[in-house]
């Protein structure tokens, strides 16, 4: 543990924490009889914590913006795939205690898995050493390295802007279609495509249904921009 404290910059005065934000809920049902907690209820916690942190952040940061901008720019910041990235920095899946089905289903390596972890880190901070030190690592880990460009691609909704380009004339209808799927289980990458009025404008892919929807119209509006 003392390695992952050195990455988080961050001394536990209750080791106990730490293990706990660490104990996945598989590995909690094996050792029932021990009384081990998961790190489920540090995951909420921590989610609220994060949340709050993040919007005092984007309120001092971005003085001029509108609630609507400020809560589209929260989100992808705090969303599974940018804590997933946090976990992956710290090399949390490598300290995770999980149950020999999860652990044998590549757990260690699944994307929510490791988004939830992280959270459950950053409540453990919190209730160890108060809102500053949380603080002070979701800042060195996430809010501190927020990169303009990525907090614009992660905020835009590229079906919105679609469906509103396309509204321009009369008549237009678009669908979107999953094509197809790849990977295991715990990192799964998935197709989709989307038409208009029967006819592909777009394809695109991404770690969830959602994400390959964004990136098939973000594909799409280039294509009618450019033409």
């Amino acid at each position: 543990m003392r390695d992952l404290e050195k990455k988080l910059n961050y001394t536990f005065r209750n080791q106990a924490l730490l293990e706990e934000a660490l104990n996945h809920s598989s590995y909690a049902n094996e050792h029932r009889a021990g009384g081990l907690r998961s790190n489920e209820r540090l995951e909420f916690l921590g989610d609220s914590v994060l949340g709050f942190v993040t919007a005092e952040f984007l309120f001092c940061q971005h003085p001029d913006l509108p609630e609507g901008d400020l809560t589209r720019i929260r989100a992808a910041l705090v969303c599974e795939q940018s804590l997933y990235e946090v976990a992956q920095k710290l090399g949390l899946g490598q300290y995770l205690k999980l149950g020999r089905g999860e652990e044998a289903g590549g757990g260690r390596e699944r994307i929510s898995i490791l988004a939830d972890a992280t959270e459950a880190v950053f409540a453990a901070v919190y209730l160890d050493g108060g809102i500053e030190a949380a603080s002070a690592l979701i800042h060195r880990c996430l809010l501190d390295a927020e990169k303009e460009e990525v907090v614009e691609e992660r905020r835009r909704d590229y079906k919105t802007a679609l469906q509103e380009l396309v509204q321009r004339q009369a008549d237009q209808v678009l669908t979107y279609h999953m094509t197809g799927e790849a990977g295991p289980d715990h990192d799964k990458t998935f197709q989709a495509e989307v038409q208009l009025n029967g006819l592909p404008i777009g394809a695109g892919s991404g770690h969830s249904k959602k994400e390959a929807e964004q990136a098939a119209a973000k594909a799409a509006l280039e294509t009618l921009e450019e033409t």
